[in-house]
């Protein structure tokens, strides 16, 4: 007879550790994701490196403090305002700075509010480190981009549309440009879509002897408006209306000029008889040369032109044309040695973005970097040492690596090679880099190394987030990969529901976004939806992510096969990752749900339009609706304009498969959004309610793209997530036997998905 008091106490024993196990797995709330931020990881900004090398600066408590980058010590506190007695009216704040290039004056910046996504204006003032003093740059009102020349004796800005310049030892103010007004004429600015689409909202450049400067300007008087409304409970709203140029509209009218100091007079750059043009960069080569980016509007021909800053007269220096459409991510990677013979030019001339060494004739020396994989940034030129910085998918297109080549193209060497994703900030001597390295199952860690590759020291491991990790019982991002019905090899990623179980049937959540060069389906930290979609994991969801056609990591024919067509090959493979999906024997295949934003939204939307039969609800945030409905320069690239291509736009654009609609759809949209229109959303919902169709909407006034501030992003995921459990998770089917047929997945790691690194062309 067993020992009954033996299987007590053994039986009380199992069941105290499984108490205590489960005492210690806590469950994730939305209010501790997007109220408490619970989860925040700790971060290290990009690094303002001084030219010794060896230290570097960081604002902390309102204050510039000087760091040791080997040790990490403190070493000096340059700017801290309660030390200055005069201060004129500055109010004490210090939001961002920057060193002059001798590093003896800094531009100090406060006050500062946003425009769009990257501009943004403030007051300046110019701190004098040998003297201590601080001076006002300009008392008309807040000024953008403010910009030391390199002598650090005068200040170009923007203020209303016009260029100013101020004499910092006289303080003489001298305004270089007059007819600048809103929603009319730009000096030294972008316009909405350059700032938005190009990526760049700072338009003037000082050369490097600091004897002239080149700057944009913009003639928007044609391009058609938008009007935004918000409400800040007055009696009447607030109507912001900007310039806005949509699919096939006119374009601003661009020019260069340059304005030369000594003669106080500006020469406009030749640009030649085309003016229905793009500049997408202008970037000094030397003192005596300026080069300017020429894109035709079908952003398929790219011309680099070397102009003379004293007659304004242009020659071509390197001309590019592409089947497709040349890649936005080339245009910073051009560098100019310092032998004035040579400069350094990314192209995909060859199918994949690789890096090429140029004579300053047009000359192609050679292809520094070469394979069947990306060089996803360049980080710069050791021209001392003759070696180039990269990063780059050589070993994975779900991750990145850090390496160095030399400008021969030989002796590469890999600087940071961890499985997982590398990225790198390097000292302005190259003597010293911090590689910042994360996982899917990992937040990030920071470390410094030497030029030797010696790590000198771990700056942050972000411990806690990690310890929280185990403590919320957080479930493994698991990767595979799998073959759609057209023979289309596809990566992605699932997190399991707790305590999973083969013999149940979970609802499936599937999140993308999708578009153009994008990539989800990587082996990095997500942020914050990371603890969104292991919260659904906890409560029964098994989420998943796949990287459709179209998007990047995987070479040029991959990328640009949507070409024509957005959206037609994504949705296709979205659908098949579905079915995929539904075919394991621990999924229910119908209850599956899709989400995404923005171009995600648009995606989500296609899918359970056209996807009907397979998708039973769908979140679409900010969606773009109708192509015609968004910008020029994003749309014409991969779409070309409506009427070149209408067939493109009708077969893949939301609002006309309305009546396709059988599932759960929920449309949510910002009404503050200058990005993506709160048209595409009323639109949509015309062409439902045309259709007889039901679905849900929420709507956040004066919430622009991001649709965050104050409880804002918590009542969003808390509607998002009870849609989700209202419509997918309900009356499901966790306890039925399992489905027939074979298991057929495949969870592979990052390093066994190396094979696919050739895409499979069509």
């Amino acid at each position: 007879m067993p020992d009954m008091k033996r299987i007590t106490l053994i039986a009380l024993a199992i069941t105290g550790m499984l108490s205590l196990g489960f005492a210690q797995t806590q469950d994730i709330t939305l209010e501790a994701i997007w109220k408490n931020y619970e989860f925040f990881p700790r971060s290290v900004p990009g690094f303002n490196f001084l030219k010794d090398g060896k230290h570097y600066t960081r604002l902390e408590d309102n204050k510039i403090l000087q760091y040791d980058f080997t040790t990490g010590t403190l070493a000096n506190t340059i700017f801290d305002p309660a030390s200055i007695k005069e201060t004129g009216d500055f109010s004490g704040s210090v939001d961002g700075y920057t060193f002059s290039e001798d590093e003896k004056k800094i531009l100090i910046e406060t006050g500062s509010e946003s425009i769009y996504r990257r501009s943004s204006r403030a007051n300046f003032y110019v701190y004098d480190r040998s003297t201590q003093s601080l001076t006002a740059l300009f008392p008309g009102g807040k000024q953008m981009y403010a910009t030391f020349n390199p002598q650090a004796d005068k200040v170009a800005f923007v203020y209303d549309n016009n260029l100013y310049l101020k004499d910092l030892p006289s303080g003489n103010l001298s305004q270089l440009t007059t007819d600048g007004e809103y929603n009319k004429i730009i000096y030294g600015a972008t316009d909405w879509v350059y700032e938005e689409e190009l990526s760049f909202a700072q338009a003037f450049f000082w050369s490097p002897d600091g004897q002239n400067i080149a700057y944009y300007r913009f003639d928007e008087r044609e391009v058609k408006q938008f009007t935004m409304t918000n409400y800040h409970d007055e009696l009447y709203p607030e109507y912001v209306t900007f310039k806005y140029p949509k699919v096939g509209e006119a374009n601003s009218k661009v020019d260069i000029y340059v304005y030369s100091l000594s003669t106080g007079k500006a020469v406009k750059a030749d640009l030649g008889a085309e003016k229905d043009i793009y500049i997408p960069r202008v970037k000094w080569a030397n003192e005596k040369q300026l080069c300017i980016y020429r894109l035709n509007r079908h952003q398929n021909e790219l011309e680099l032109l070397l102009a003379d800053p004293l007659s304004g007269k242009t020659e071509r220096l390197l001309y590019e044309k592409n089947k497709y459409y040349i890649s936005e991510e080339l245009y910073d990677d051009l560098v100019f040695l310092e032998d004035g013979k040579h400069f350094i030019w990314a192209s995909e001339k060859d199918g994949w973005k690789h890096l090429y060494l140029y004579t300053m004739k047009g000359r192609e020396v050679r292809q520094v970097t070469q394979g069947q994989w990306e060089v996803d940034a360049f980080y710069g030129v050791d021209e001392k040492n003759g070696r180039l910085y990269y990063q780059a998918a050589e070993k994975s297109p779900l991750e990145r690596q850090v390496y160095s080549i030399g400008l021969d193209g030989k002796d590469k060497q890999v600087l940071a090679g961890a499985t997982g994703w590398n990225s790198a900030q390097f000292s302005s001597t190259y003597d010293y880099y911090v590689v910042t390295h994360s996982t899917a199952n990992s937040p990030a860690t920071y470390t410094v190394y030497d030029r030797k590759g010696k790590p000198l020291r771990v700056i942050e491991e972000n411990l806690k987030l990690k310890e929280k990790m185990q403590s919320y019982g957080t479930q493994p991002v698991e990767f595979f990969s799998f073959k759609t019905s057209d023979g289309v090899e596809l990566n992605g990623w699932m997190i399991k529901p707790r305590d999973f179980k083969e013999n149940r049937q979970y609802p499936v959540f599937m999140t993308q976004y999708g578009g153009p060069g994008s990539q989800e389906v990587v082996d990095h930290w997500m942020g914050f939806d990371y603890w969104w979609y292991q919260m659904l994991a906890q409560q029964g969801y098994l989420v998943a992510c796949v990287d459709n056609r179209g998007t990047g990591g995987r070479g040029e024919e991959f990328k640009k096969m949507t070409y024509m067509q957005l959206g037609h090959y994504e949705t296709m493979d979205q659908i098949e990752a579905a079915k995929y999906l539904a075919r394991q024997k621990y999924t229910d295949p119908s209850r599956i749900g899709i989400f995404g934003w923005s171009y995600g939204g648009y995606m989500s939307s296609l899918c359970i339009l056209k996807g009907n039969d397979v998708f039973k609800a769908a979140i679409a945030v900010a969606p773009v609706t109708n192509w015609k409905w968004y910008d020029t320069i994003y749309t014409e690239r991969f779409m070309r304009t409506y009427e070149e291509n209408e067939d493109g736009y009708r077969e893949n654009s939301p609002v006309y498969f309305a009546d396709r609609l059988k599932g759960n759809y929920l449309l949510i949209h910002g009404m503050g959004d200058d990005n993506v229109h709160f048209q595409n959303t009323a639109e949509m919902v015309n062409a439902l309610v045309a259709a007889n169709k039901q679905f849900e909407t929420y709507f956040y006034p004066n919430r622009n793209h991001g649709i965050y501030g104050g409880n804002t992003r918590l009542h969003l995921y808390t509607k998002m997530t009870d849609f989700l459990n209202e419509k997918l998770k309900e009356g499901g089917k966790e306890n039925q036997a399992p489905k027939k047929g074979k298991e057929i997945l495949k969870t592979d790691s990052p390093e066994k998905l190396q094979r696919q690194r050739t895409p499979v062309k069509e």
